[in-house]
Order: structure tokens, then sequence, then C-alpha cells
């Protein structure tokens, strides 16, 4: 191929086969993982691919093969950094198997615009579905529908467990609650999440059983909004009385906003007040002080739910599958820094 060609134009199939000395049926059978290549063959075509920098046409082999290599991702529109992380960590999985991934974002609270999300997906062909919306209502809706073709849901909700993948959220909240009952607080309260929230009911969960289990009484939870003002704010509340030496917050966030009412206020953390989060976001390291909390591995989760569903795409299209999909659930780690201690008191 001609340095001249190859400035006028994107490299061909035929550009590829010319170069490797084969057929362009040969080239397609390559890009098709056609079974009865020679390795070596298989090999020249793809270093000639590379060097070529050549980029098979995804619509034209759609047309041929019946297959879209598209994955939907439903998601309910979102800027926290779990569903984020979320979607980043299937983006790579899908990529790195072959895929593209298509995200449609649920714009309203009602059944409908759940309906209109998924319709949208399937208009393009998606082959496979992650549901990553967190709320309950989505479930609801989705247990109406019949889907016909493989997902995964990356919420636990015990109603789709062949479909399930998920961070061990309880797990994760009985690890924060026991941290600070190990260091001695007994007083202790949970800032949790908004109701719906798949996430924000299983960590208030764990919280209330490792409460139990070690036989410290408890008080209600505080639903918050899983913002740093509403932490804020819930934090000079609390405040006024102070019959707490620590807080578990159900996430990061929520967490700064009690850190900051509690220093305004004249008071240390966790000299006098104890804090952990939930999701190790990149900025909970450069708290003051910097913050304990839950850490999810999304890159992990990712991974595993790209194979449970290559692995439901292998068993519609006879290959190509994950090779063994992931089971289980992910389990989170208590990474410990220096917002927690023993209580003064």
């Amino acid at each position: 191929m001609s340095t001249e060609s190859a400035r006028g134009r994107a490299p061909s199939i035929r550009d590829v086969a010319r170069v490797a000395g084969v057929s362009h049926q040969t080239v397609s059978r390559v890009l098709n993982e056609h079974p009865s290549l020679r390795d070596s063959t298989r090999q020249r075509v793809l270093d000639v691919m590379q060097e070529l920098q050549y980029r098979p046409n995804r619509a034209a082999r759609a047309l041929v093969t019946s297959r879209s290599r598209t994955i939907g991702v439903l998601t309910s529109r979102s800027a926290q950094y779990g569903p984020a992380s979320s979607i980043q960590a299937i983006e790579e999985a899908a990529r790195e198997g072959g895929y593209l991934v298509l995200t449609a974002n649920i714009l309203a609270k009602d059944s409908d615009s759940i309906r209109e999300a998924l319709a949208h997906l399937m208009e393009q062909d998606v082959e496979g579905l992650v549901i990553i919306a967190p709320q309950v209502r989505v479930f609801d809706a989705l247990a109406e529908l019949s889907l016909d073709i493989p997902f995964v849901t990356m919420q636990s909700t015990g109603r789709l467990d062949d479909h399930e993948l998920s961070v061990d959220q309880i797990a994760g909240a009985r690890l924060a609650t026991r941290h600070l009952i190990e260091l001695g607080h007994r007083d202790i309260y949970h800032l949790a999440g908004p109701q719906d929230w798949i996430e924000a009911e299983a960590r208030m969960r764990g919280f209330l059983e490792e409460m139990s289990a070690q036989d410290v009484p408890t008080t209600a939870p505080i639903l918050g909004d899983w913002s740093s003002e509403f932490g804020y704010y819930v934090g000079r509340e609390m405040l006024r009385l102070r019959d707490f030496t620590a807080i578990f917050s159900s996430n990061d966030q929520m967490a700064l906003g009690l850190i900051h009412a509690i220093r305004e206020a004249g008071l240390d953390v966790p000299r006098d007040i104890s804090v952990v989060g939930f999701d190790d976001i990149p900025e909970a390291a450069h708290f003051w002080p910097p913050l304990t909390t839950v850490r999810q591995d999304f890159a992990e989760l990712g991974r595993r739910c790209m194979s449970l569903l290559l692995d439901g795409l292998g068993g519609m299209h006879g290959a190509g599958g994950g090779g063994g999909a992931y089971r289980g659930n992910v389990m989170p780690e208590l990474v410990v820094r220096q917002s927690t201690a023993a209580p003064s008191r």
C-alpha cells in the first residue's frame, strides 16, 4: 500500500489482504473469529491490521454477522461517584472484549421513562444489557418486562438472582461499623442515603445488623441525599445534642460535610468525633483528616459483569462467551485513615 493512498483514504479490508498475501475472505474470517484458520495466518493478518492501523467497519460487519457487538447500559442520571465509576468500568471491560457501549439515562421517576430508555437501547440492536440504575423503582419496572437478551444488574435485590452481580454493600457497612465498635465507640449514628436507593438500604441494613450482633444499642438512621451540603446541615443539627462519638456516613460526600460541620464547631476529627465514609472517592485520601472509608473495586466489578454478560452471549451465538463467568458478590475493603480513633470520653 503506497504512502499516497494511505494519506488519501482509510485502509480497507482489501488493502489488508494484499499486504498480508491472503484473500479478503481470509481477512473477513479473522475479523469474525472463524475457527478454521491456522494460527500463523491469523497472526499475520492481525499484524498487518496493526501496521496499517486498519479499523473494521462495524456497520458492515453487523450486516454480515447479524451481530452489533454493542452492549447497552441502563442508568439513572447521576453524578454520584459509584454509578459514574461503574459505567467507566463497564466501558473499559467491554472494549477489551471487542464491544461498544451505548448508555441510556432514565430521565424521570415513572415507569414510562424506564420503558422508553430500554426501547431506545433495543432499537440500537444491543446484544446484551447492563443495568446499573440503583433505584428500587427500576427493578419494579423490570419485573414487569420480559427481556429477550442477556442482561446483568449491578445491584442486588434478591429478585433476579441469575442476573445479579454487585459489591456486597451489607458486608461493607458491617466492616465500617465493626471498626468503630472495635475502637471502643458505643454511641454511633448512621447517616444513610436516600430512600429508594438499593445501596442506601443495604448499607443501613449492614449497620443495624452489626450493631445488633455486637449488642450495641442504636437509634434510627438519618436519611440523607448523598450530598456534602446535607452532611454539613445534618452535622450542625446533630451537634446541638452531641450525644454520639462516631458517625458512619453512607457515602464520602456526606462525610465531607459532616467533617466541615464538626470542625466549624471547634471540635476535632477524630479526637472528639470519629467519621467513616463509603466508596473511597479519589478525594477521600485528601480530606482533612484523610477519611477512613469502604473501598469498592469498580474495575473488578466491571470485569466480572462483562464476563457474566459475555457468558450469556456465548450461549446465544454459540461462541465468544466469557470463558466461565464470575458469580457471587465482590467483597469491599475497609481503608483505615486518620478520621477514626478511640473515643476520648
